[in-house]
């Protein structure tokens, strides 16, 4: 038996005046076949006197984003297998 799950990344770029730079930011969206959804954030910022290359903010920010939404996901599985086990789970990280 196969099971899909869907994943979307969104990027998003941003000026921010306030530390004279550029955030991208990125949202990890996965989707389970249950139907089961978990989202996950991460940022990057690029300092004025980086080098613009716009594909290493993109990376660090998904990357973090990816991460957000794995540990979501480990602690919704603690948190499913605390409801059947009734007892507190703590799963290796």
């Amino acid at each position: 038996m196969t099971h899909t799950w869907k994943a979307e990344i969104q990027l998003f770029d941003a000026d921010d005046p306030g530390a004279d730079g550029v955030v991208t930011a990125a949202h990890a969206f996965l989707t389970t076949s249950a139907g089961t959804s978990v989202e996950g954030r991460g940022y990057a910022r690029r300092s004025p006197r980086d080098v613009g290359v716009t594909e290493i903010g993109e990376e660090l920010a998904v990357s973090r984003a990816l991460r957000d939404l794995a540990d979501r996901l480990l602690s919704a599985t603690e948190d499913d297998i605390a409801e059947i086990e009734h007892r507190d789970v703590q799963l290796r990280r």
